[in-house]
């Protein structure tokens, strides 16, 4: 993996410092993204904040405590305008009283009767006004009937929470099994419960901005140090353009859609050089730039054959071929490219290329002469004959170097005087380009052959269009193109030794 570019540098000593500053803004920016992502989460994740309980899986009731978590519910609820319910807060008052009471005098006396009957008519109340519905813990009122049915071996939630509160039923079972069983099954269910406040605008109350505007006031000053420095670094550069180059800090500032601010956290300890996400980056853009390398030459395909089909289906082909012609042309003070490239290439091709190929030259046709000699010319009983043989390959030598030298002298002297300008001779090759495009122009408009030639032409592009497309399916998709990438930047080069690991 290629080491990144801002890796290996020498820093300055004033360099150096900035880098420090950057370091621990990206570090406070990497504590505030964290507490933001607490704080979204708080209200969903409260109850687990409040009982430090965790349900591995939700439909069995296998529950895993975690005690050495603090409660930070007292502290936190505050912040998000979180206030106890006055039902289930008198709910839960009146049974720790009302165990306080049985404990210290017994279920038969006068009071804890009272208090028995008192706390059946709240739990009653508990199941018909559902004050769990304020905090979107509705859920939690269906478990706790559910739980008194199932105690009970009732279908009436009300009756069952009137028979487990009733004396006949605590003598029976004994009121110490039975505060298990509701400090255990019901009153957590009913400790969940809370009432959060409304504002002004109608949303619920949320003080967290007390805890993020620090941390705004520190982020703009640090973009507004950020545009200096490169104010100072390029003075030509405006104030708007320096500080529209950190527009990737703006969700930093935001109070809205906090959770973009990994964007920002991410650039910052990547820029720090507190994390390395370039093999990240790299295997990404790999998979982003294959799949779009793939779908950009198909749609260039077909883009470039659906052109040329419709220009060989235009019935403006004849107009067309005719504007080759060197007088149609746009530019008339100027020589058209193509005579120029032809009279660059043509003399160098003749001229200094061909002689230089002399040796391969003969050697290729001193081998052709013997082959079609021993072939055509001298008879079978013959051909074994050592001194014939001899003498037909001089003979044959000696024709493939005149051969070659005439004909190098000859394209040699060609190469010269076409390197010359000659206004005739340029005058005669435009003539005579001119006249070969009239002349296919002209018959193309006067014969039948420009139809079936546009429809032969049409249906060998799509032809080729189709089977272009077919041989890129037939390749692979792109984990295959991948595979492939990486086995030529990962591979070691033809004849190298693998490094042992």
């Amino acid at each position: 993996m290629i080491r990144p570019r801002w890796q290996g540098l020498n820093h300055s000593v004033g360099a150096r410092g900035w880098r420090r500053w950057d370091q621990l803004i990206a570090v406070i920016a990497a504590a505030n993204f964290g507490w933001v992502i607490f704080d979204i989460s708080y209200v969903p994740l409260r109850n687990f904040w409040l009982q430090r309980n965790l349900y591995p899986i939700p439909s069995f009731s296998l529950v895993v405590p975690l005690p050495w978590l603090p409660d930070i519910t007292p502290v936190y609820d505050p912040v998000k305008g979180i206030l106890p319910h006055r039902d289930t807060e008198t709910y839960l008052d009146h049974f720790h009283a009302m165990d306080q009471v049985i404990a210290q005098n017994g279920i038969s006396a006068e009071e804890g009767l009272e208090m028995l009957n008192n706390q059946q008519r709240l739990t009653v109340q508990l199941i018909e006004t559902n004050p769990f519905l304020s905090s979107g813990n509705a859920g939690a009122l269906e478990k706790l009937k559910n739980r008194l049915r199932s105690r009970a071996q009732t279908d009436s939630a009300q009756e069952a929470a009137a028979q487990l509160l009733s004396k006949p039923h605590l003598q029976a079972n004994g009121w110490d099994s039975e505060r298990q069983f509701w400090l255990k099954q019901i009153i957590p269910l009913v400790e969940i419960n809370y009432w959060r406040g409304i504002d002004e605008s109608g949303q619920p109350t949320d003080l967290s901005w007390r805890i993020d505007t620090p941390f705004q006031l520190l982020f703009l000053m640090d973009i507004g140090l950020r545009a200096w420095r490169l104010k100072r670094r390029y003075p030509a550069i405006r104030w708007r353009d320096a500080l529209l180059r950190r527009w990737i800090d703006l969700p930093l500032l935001l109070p809205l859609a906090r959770w973009l601010r990994v964007i920002p956290v991410t650039e910052r300890l990547s820029r720090a050089g507190l994390i390395q996400l370039e093999p990240l980056r790299a295997v990404i853009s790999r998979g982003v730039v294959a799949l779009l390398a793939m779908e950009l030459f198909e749609v260039i395909t077909v883009r470039v054959m659906d052109a040329l089909q419709q220009v060989i289906r235009s019935p403006r082909l004849p107009q067309q071929i005719r504007g080759f012609c060197s007088y149609q042309g746009t530019e008339q003070n100027e020589e058209r490219e193509l005579v120029e490239l032809l009279r660059l290439w043509i003399p160098l091709l003749l001229s200094q290329v061909g002689p230089n190929m002399r040796p391969q030259l003969t050697a290729l046709g001193e081998h052709l002469l013997h082959q079609s000699l021993n072939q055509t010319v001298i008879p079978e009983p013959l051909r074994g004959v050592a001194g014939l043989q001899k003498a037909e390959s001089a003979l044959s030598r000696q024709l493939a170097e005149n051969l070659v030298d005439s004909l190098l002298g000859l394209s040699k002297g060609a190469g010269n005087q076409l390197e010359r300008r000659d206004p005739a001779l340029e005058n005669l090759s435009n003539e005579t380009f001119n006249r070969f495009w009239e002349e296919l122009a002209r018959s193309l408009e006067q014969g039948p052959v420009l139809e079936r030639s546009q429809e032969l032409l049409a249906s060998l592009l799509e032809d080729l269009k189709r089977s272009s497309f077919q041989q890129l399916k037939d390749q692979g998709g792109v984990d295959d193109l991948i595979r492939e990438l990486d086995g030529l930047s990962f591979s070691p080069p033809t004849g190298q030794p693998r490094r042992q690991a």
